[in-house]
């Protein structure tokens, strides 16, 4: 039987959100049955998430669908209401149903919803293009966090992580601030756009050949659309080739300001090298993100 709630979950959600998110852990199968009961929803597995808990699963005809859950719910209110925003979007993953007064979202499920950093194949450059410029063609119709919030937000919970862990090692403090510092200049200038915010491969899943590459789990705001591009002209990195080969590679597919592209891959490179040596895991990867670092 699927565990509602196990113990590497509620340590990825302490890492997070600190040790008071314990209760709302302790609560959450009993909140689960009454969302399956309601939406009739079935559960089948459970992925990890860093901000709640993903449920995968079925309705009663076996139609598939996902119940995600966080105990922060003005995370649970921007996701959906980004999703709504990019409804028409065939990139983009729809909502279903919600609750946000428990932090609640029923989303489609994906089939067969292998992440692309999981499938093992080239990247669809062609789709990936297509979905940023389907995510940025949206206006939004509400307020969001502008990228300047959402990036200050992630530069706190980095230098959080990074005190007392492996990273102290390997990643001066200064290096840190930094980038903290240029990408605040970054988030001053330029274009502004609705972003997905979090848009790399584990957030991309293969919804099969007549769908393709969709996107999920949106933190979203607003800001310059050159953001959601790094992780991807990142990619070659890891397998030894450089940023230009990204830049390339995603070129043919995307209308984007790739010169600023490049600064922010600059300002963001300790925050995308801080999980391997968090884990104390240097190499090459880590090495050339440090090197980029202003």
């Amino acid at each position: 039987m699927t565990a509602i709630m196990d113990d590497a979950a509620r340590a990825r959600l302490v890492d997070r959100f600190g040790p008071e998110v314990g209760p709302w852990c302790d609560a959450l199968p009993d909140l689960v049955t009454r969302l399956s009961t309601r939406w009739d929803f079935r559960v089948r597995d459970a992925k990890p998430g860093n901000t709640g808990r993903t449920l995968l699963g079925t309705d009663g005809d076996g139609r598939p669908m996902v119940l995600k859950l966080t105990p922060d719910r003005e995370i649970a209110a921007a996701e959906v209401t980004a999703l709504l925003a990019w409804s028409d979007c065939s990139r983009v993953v729809r909502v279903l149903d919600t609750d946000l007064a428990v932090g609640a979202l029923l989303l489609e499920g994906l089939e067969p919803g292998t992440p692309l950093s999981e499938r093992g194949a080239a990247v669809p450059w062609a789709e990936i293009g297509e979905l940023i410029g389907q995510v940025h063609a949206v206006r939004p119709r509400t307020r969001f966090p502008t990228l300047a919030e959402r990036c200050e937000l992630l530069f706190a919970l980095a230098e959080r992580r990074w005190r007392g862990s492996a990273a102290e090692r390997h990643l001066p403090l200064d290096v840190l601030r930094r980038a903290r510092a240029r990408v605040a200049e970054l988030a001053a200038s330029g274009p502004v756009t609705m972003l997905h915010g979090d848009l790399h491969p584990a957030n991309v899943l293969d919804a099969g050949p007549g769908r393709g590459s969709v996107a999920i789990d949106p933190r979203p705001s607003l800001g310059d659309p050159a953001v959601d591009v790094v992780d991807w002209v990142l990619l070659p990195l890891a397998e030894g080739g450089d940023l230009e080969d990204g830049i390339e590679a995603l070129r043919p597919h995307l209308d984007a300001d790739f010169a600023r592209v490049r600064h922010w891959c600059a300002a963001l490179a300790p925050l995308a090298a801080l999980p391997a040596l968090r884990r104390d895991e240097p190499g090459a990867y880590t090495d050339a993100l440090l090197r980029m670092a202003p």
